[in-house]
């Protein structure tokens, strides 16, 4: 395994390690619970970085340092199916109406007053011995619901079924493609390319790495820039560039 992806993976693994700390910064449920009391939560604050941040590295926090991504990762020793990307619609019916929900408790609450990055948190620690048994009867509720998704639904199931970051992301790289602005992307020497599929095999978001190669269309809503597929292309086809997107112009792969 190339060294870069044993880093990515060492940071993966601690940050799941640490998600007991950083709980309450990624809780869906916070976020309302600020919003009835007129406060922007660390949650808050921290999906609004994501949406900002993607403009830029994309879903790159997916992929690197998100503490639900260390868990599904881990379990690939267990389950390495490829995932279905037809049904990554599902997390848009757990998004849409939670994101209903925050503006509809925010407007009736009278609006945002303050910003509390370290609400409901114990000196900026989300899960204490004085937070009683609710709160890690949520995370582990959420942990079940990771494991199981990863073990059922393919390689990261959760990611792809239910995740209520990653739309933060897909909409900041949506808009980062619309207005076609400078960004962390992958790129690919098409000519090059020797239809192995190793790119494809070895995604951990089941995307079908290869034929976007061969299409020149390395944007993919559901890339979460890991880099895999640049490590483990034997001919070093795919790499990282920072720029603005690219037009597309289909080359037909050499023969091995």
């Amino acid at each position: 395994m190339h060294r870069r992806q044993n880093v990515r993976r060492a940071l993966l693994l601690v940050s799941f390690l640490l998600f007991p700390v950083t709980f309450y910064y990624l809780s869906p449920y916070l976020i309302i619970m600020g919003a009835g009391e007129r406060t922007a939560s660390g949650s808050m604050v921290v999906f609004g970085v994501m949406t900002l941040t993607a403009l830029v590295l994309g879903r790159l926090f997916c992929g690197w340092v998100c503490p639900a991504g260390g868990l599904t990762e881990a379990l690939f020793a267990v389950q390495n199916r490829k995932a279905n990307n037809r049904r990554n619609w599902t997390r848009w019916l757990v998004w849409v109406p939670w994101i209903a929900v925050i503006i509809l408790v925010t407007l009736r609450a009278g609006g945002i007053q303050r910003v509390d990055i370290l609400y409901q948190t114990d000196h900026g620690i989300s899960l204490t011995t004085a937070s009683g048994m609710g709160p890690y009867i949520i995370f582990y509720a959420v942990l079940a619901l990771i494991f199981v998704l990863s073990l059922t639904a393919g390689r990261r199931g959760f990611c792809h079924h239910t995740c209520w970051m990653a739309p933060f992301m897909m909409i900041g790289r949506g808009v980062r493609n619309t207005f076609r602005l400078p960004a962390v992307q992958l790129s690919a020497d098409t000519p090059s390319c020797v239809g192995c599929y190793a790119c494809t095999s070895a995604c951990p978001m089941s995307l079908e790495v290869q034929a976007m190669v061969l299409s020149q269309r390395m944007e993919n809503s559901e890339c979460i820039l890991c880099g895999t597929c640049v490590d483990v292309c034997p001919h070093n086809v795919i790499r990282y560039e920072f720029g603005r997107p690219r037009s597309t112009n289909p080359v037909r792969p050499e023969k091995p």
